[in-house]
């Protein structure tokens, strides 16, 4: 876990696992999906046994949180329904729990009832993808518990989000929707301090949607600290297929690609001062951050 930077930080995170500080190196959000078809991972992590173990290399891998999810957001897929969602992650959470897992843990959910069984078995944070569009109890639950939370922009649904999505300045836009999703919010009841802001990337955009909001997204800093989620994403892959480094002369499998893409997307996002990355490879995006900081 972060430990203070010198300075003030700007934001600070409290949980029953310690504090999250915002404002130095750029913390790395470790991905756990214990679902059978998520785009990247699917099927590896999808019983108690293999989720806790990887929750613990996770950690020792370096991460300063888990974000444990049980429903696929990949572009066409469909709602999961919250009593399987419950079966796939409380079990992992309440052992890891018992277990004394040290790091603060996310539920990855759009469901209010998904959210409130995480928080009971012992999460301490709520990732909606959805920014709390998709359950019209979350806002309730986000006041009543008063936990930290993650809001994500994204156009439409993921069954439909990869359709052709449009936008006029997509950077306007998408800063535009959390000034108004924190005004809603905070008119329900939500302490919008607690927030912490996901552009989105991918979800509901275009390769050139996504860089343009990669160019801004030190601009999207200051009242909420900010997530960027570029793993192993397909706009990437389109991007080094675009600039021909996985030509043969590269040598790049497809693989490397992304990894190597994800590498560079991460160390732009740290030198721009975002807050937090989501990543499913957690010691290299670590050893990333850790070095940018030197650079900034």
């Amino acid at each position: 876990m972060a430990t203070q930077p010198h300075g003030a930080a700007a934001h600070v995170w409290e949980t029953k696992q310690g504090r999250l500080v915002f404002g130095g190196r750029c913390l790395v959000m470790g991905i756990l999906n214990v679902t059978p078809d998520s785009f990247s991972d699917g099927g590896q992590f999808a019983t108690a046994d293999s989720a806790v173990a990887r929750a613990h290399e996770i950690a020792a891998e370096g991460a300063d949180l888990i974000d444990i999810g049980g429903e696929s957001t990949r572009p066409g897929s469909h709602p999961v329904p919250a009593a399987v969602q419950i079966r796939r992650v409380v079990p992992v959470i309440q052992r890891l729990r018992a277990g004394r897992m040290p790091l603060p843990l996310s539920i990855d959910t759009r469901s209010a009832a998904v959210a409130a069984a995480a928080l009971d078995a012992g999460a301490d944070i709520i990732n909606d993808i959805s920014a709390a569009r998709h359950d019209p109890d979350m806002p309730r639950l986000l006041a009543d518990r008063r936990v930290p939370f993650i809001a994500m922009h994204m156009q439409g649904a993921p069954e439909t989000m990869q359709i052709a999505p449009t936008y006029r300045d997509v950077v306007a836009e998408v800063r535009a929707f959390f000034d108004e999703r924190a005004e809603s919010l905070a008119n329900a009841g939500v302490d919008v301090g607690r927030m912490m802001i996901d552009p989105g990337i991918g979800f509901g955009k275009t390769l050139e949607h996504n860089l343009a909001l990669l160019r801004a997204i030190g601009s999207f800093r200051g009242r909420w600290p900010v997530l960027v989620g570029p793993s192993r994403k397909r706009f990437i892959t389109e991007l080094a297929a675009r600039s021909d480094c996985r030509g043969p002369a590269s040598g790049l499998q497809p693989a490397a690609s992304s990894l190597s893409g994800t590498a560079a997307v991460v160390a732009h996002c740290a030198i721009a001062g975002v807050e937090m990355v989501r990543v499913h490879d957690i010691r290299p995006m670590r050893q990333v951050v850790d070095l940018c900081r030197h650079l900034a």
